[in-house]
C-alpha cells in the first residue's frame, strides 16, 4: 500500500477489480493505491468495530448501507489497535459527522492511518457483481497512483489470491497479555490470538474470567502454563488450510479434554482438527444481520459474521471423530453453511459466527455462557 495523507474529495479515484471492472469516483480517506480482496458488509451500522476488525487483514471493504461516517470516529469502539482493511468503499459520506462520542471524522481516521478509499460509486452495482461473480482481487487508486485502465488491472492481477494465503500470525499480538476478570474471579482461560477482537476477552472478563491472550504461536506448554479451565481459539484472517500450527495445538487440546471454545476462524480449526475439511465461499458472510438456527434448541439468532471460508461437515448426521461423535450445531438458513461445531462426548464447541458483536446483535451472547457451563461442568 501506498499513501498521501492529502486526502479530499475532489481528488479522482478509480476502483479496479481483477475480472476488468472499473468504479470511478473520489478519493476517501488517504490518497495513493491499494490492494486486497473486494467484499461487502451488510452492517448498516458498527463501520469503526468492522474497520478495525483484524479478520479483515487484506480485505477491501465494501460497505452496502448506503451513508457512511455518520457518527464520526471515537477512542472507546475500536476492536483492535489500528484499522486493518486494506482499503474502504462508500457510496455517500457523510459531509459532517454527529455523535456526542465522536472525536473526528471517520474520513480524517482513514487519512490518519494512511487508509485508501473511494467514494462517490454504485455500491449497489458493486455488491451485486461480486455476488454474481464471487469476491475477487481488486485495487483503489486515486491522485498520482491512476494509470491506464490497462495498466491498473495488470497491477491488480499481480497480486496474491486469499485462498491459500496465511494472515493469523500478521494480526495477532507478540506477547502474552492479562485481561482480568470482572468482580470475583471464576475461571482462567488461555486464549490463542489468531486476530482476537478486543470484545471477546471482555466478554468473558464479565462473566468472572481471567482471560490470558496468547500468541498464535503458541505452544502446548505455553497454553496449559496459565493452569486454564479452559481454552479458547479466536477469529483471524485467511485461509484456515494453511493453520496447521493452530490445528495441532487445538488437537493437543483435545486430547487432554479440556473446555475448549472457538469463534470463526477457531471454529474453521475445529473443524480441521476433527477431520473435516475446508472451503472457501464464494463471496461470505460479512455484515450483522445473519440469520443462523441454534440445532440444540431450535431458536434462530440473528447474528453478525465476517467469513470468507467454512467448514465442510456433514448437516445431517452425527460424524464419528478421533475425539468421539461430532455433529453441526449451528446453521446459516440463508445457504445451509455450517455455523457452529460441537462434540458430544467431550467439552468442545465452536461457532463461524460473532457473539461478542459490540455492534450488535447480541442474539448470541449466551454461547459464552454455554462455555462457562462447561468449564463448571469440568471442574464438577
Amino acid at each position: 500500500m501506498t499513501t498521501s495523507t492529502r486526502g479530499t474529495d475532489q481528488v479522482p479515484a478509480v476502483l479496479v477489480l481483477e475480472d476488468g471492472r472499473i468504479f470511478r469516483g473520489r478519493a476517501y480517506g488517504a490518497v495513493g493505491e491499494t490492494f486486497g480482496e473486494a467484499v461487502f458488509s451488510t452492517g448498516m451500522t458498527g463501520y469503526q468495530e468492522t474497520l478495525t476488525d483484524p479478520s479483515y487483514d487484506r480485505q477491501i471493504v465494501v460497505a452496502t448501507a448506503p451513508q457512511i461516517g455518520n457518527t464520526g470516529w471515537n477512542d472507546e469502539d475500536d476492536e483492535s489497535s489500528r484499522i486493518w482493511v486494506s482499503g474502504y468503499v462508500v457510496r455517500d459520506p457523510a459531509r459532517v459527522p454527529s455523535n456526542w462520542r465522536a472525536k473526528r471524522s471517520l474520513d480524517a481516521e482513514l487519512v490518519a492511518q494512511g487508509v485508501v478509499g473511494i467514494s462517490g460509486i454504485d455500491t449497489r452495482a458493486l455488491t451485486r457483481h461480486l455476488r454474481e461473480r464471487g469476491s475477487m482481487r481488486s485495487g483503489i487508486f486515486s491522485g498520482a497512483a491512476i494509470a491506464t485502465d490497462a495498466e491498473l488491472l495488470a497491477r491488480v492481477q499481480a497480486q496474491p489470491h486469499m485462498k491459500g494465503a496465511s494472515l493469523y500470525e500478521e494480526v495477532a499480538t507478540k506477547e502474552t497479555y492479562v485481561v482480568p476478570a470482572v468482580g470475583q474471579k471464576r475461571f482462567t482461560v488461555a486464549a490463542v490470538d489468531l486476530g482476537i477482537k478486543g470484545m471477546t476477552p471482555q466478554r468473558m472478563a464479565e462473566r468472572g474470567i481471567e482471560v490470558h491472550v496468547l500468541p498464535a504461536t503458541a505452544t502446548e506448554e505455553d497454553v496449559f502454563a496459565v493452569s486454564p479451565d479452559g481454552v479458547f481459539f479466536s477469529n483471524g484472517p485467511g485461509d484456515p488450510a494453511t493453520a496447521d500450527g493452530p490445528v495441532a495445538l487445538m488437537t493437543a487440546v483435545l486430547e487432554r479434554k479440556t473446555p475448549l471454545f472457538g469463534i470463526c476462524f477457531g471454529n474453521q480449526i475445529l473443524g480441521r482438527a476433527l477431520g473435516f475439511g475446508t472451503y472457501k465461499l464464494k463471496y461470505g458472510h460479512r455484515g450483522i444481520n445473519q440469520p443462523v438456527q441454534d440445532r440444540t434448541t431450535g431458536k434462530v439468532e440473528v447474528t453478525a459474521h465476517n467469513h470468507g471460508f467454512a467448514v465442510d461437515a456433514p448437516l445431517d448426521q452425527v460424524s464419528e471423530t478421533r475425539f468421539g461423535r461430532a455433529e453441526v450445531s449451528h446453521v446459516c438458513l440463508n445457504d445451509d453453511v455450517v455455523e457452529g461445531l460441537q462434540l458430544l462426548d467431550q467439552p468442545a464447541f465452536s461457532v463461524q459466527y460473532h457473539p461478542e458483536a459490540a455492534a450488535g446483535p447480541h442474539d448470541a451472547a449466551y454461547l459464552f455462557d454455554r462455555f462457562v457451563s462447561l468449564m463448571e461442568g469440568q471442574r464438577a
